[in-house]
């Protein structure tokens, strides 16, 4: 039976933050998915820590990749199910039913091209620090993206015939790229009106999280256009500096 849902998830030494991912797949309620963990070739016990938690129709691969992307790319490569779902070493789904909740709005809703809903953001101990910086809209656009990534990419459930592959060109954007790429082609859009996912806060070095807006910036150019975007930029620093004085 083909599975409703891929649940994708990609891993490099992630000894310290998988399990609560695992836990959290394995204690899905709804049982519709098959589980891909894309391993990079791991030199600690990640991959020993997978196996262990003996999650039913569960696919693991460990071999070297070329950066998170291409390990996505691989993940899509060998997805069955109707749906995929990224979800990263430390993060989870937010409860049991989450699944269950996503199934019934697919189902309820004639398998629409994209599922979404909210995300909170945790520590490592699995304590909420707040809401995600961005609400995402109970409707949601092409347009909506412009904005930014207005919707987790874990909380992004996608038709998987709609997908490609990241492209890999980009380092620290290109799940940014990919969204907009499936919102595209998506027919319809459907807003589940709850927390579906947890985000592991793990930091990001000032390095890497401006080369990440340097991406971004480029990518809502390319699909938006340079002067719309630019003026949207300088929106938000006048909000950011009108807030600080």
């Amino acid at each position: 039976m083909q599975p409703l849902f891929s649940i994708i998830t990609v891993t490099y030494n992630a000894s310290a933050t998988v399990r609560p991912t695992l836990a959290s797949v394995k204690e899905q309620t709804c049982r519709l998915y098959e589980y891909i963990v894309i391993d990079g070739l791991s030199t600690d016990n990640t991959v020993d820590i997978v196996k262990e938690a003996e999650i039913e129709n569960c696919v693991v691969t460990s071999e070297r990749d070329r950066g998170l992307y291409d390990a996505m790319n691989k993940g899509l490569g060998l997805a069955n199910g109707d749906y995929v779902i990224f979800l990263n070493a430390g993060d989870t789904f937010h409860a049991p039913n989450t699944l269950e909740h996503f199934a019934e709005a697919i189902m309820d809703n004639d398998y629409p091209g994209i599922v979404y809903g909210q995300t909170d953001i945790v520590n490592a101990r699995r304590e909420r620090i707040g809401s995600r910086h961005f609400t995402a809209p109970e409707t949601l656009t092409l347009e909506s993206f412009s904005n930014g990534m207005v919707v987790c990419h874990q909380a992004f459930v996608v038709l998987r015939k709609l997908t490609n592959n990241f492209d890999t060109r980009y380092k620290y954007s290109a799940d940014y790229e990919w969204c907009i790429r499936c919102l595209q082609r998506s027919h319809r859009n459907q807003y589940l009106d709850e927390v579906v996912i947890d985000y592991l806060n793990e930091g990001v070095t000032t390095n890497n999280r401006w080369r990440s807006l340097f991406e971004r910036f480029n990518i809502m150019t390319y699909y938006y256009g340079f002067l719309p975007t630019l003026f949207r930029h300088i929106k938000k620093v006048i909000k950011l500096l009108a807030r600080k004085s």
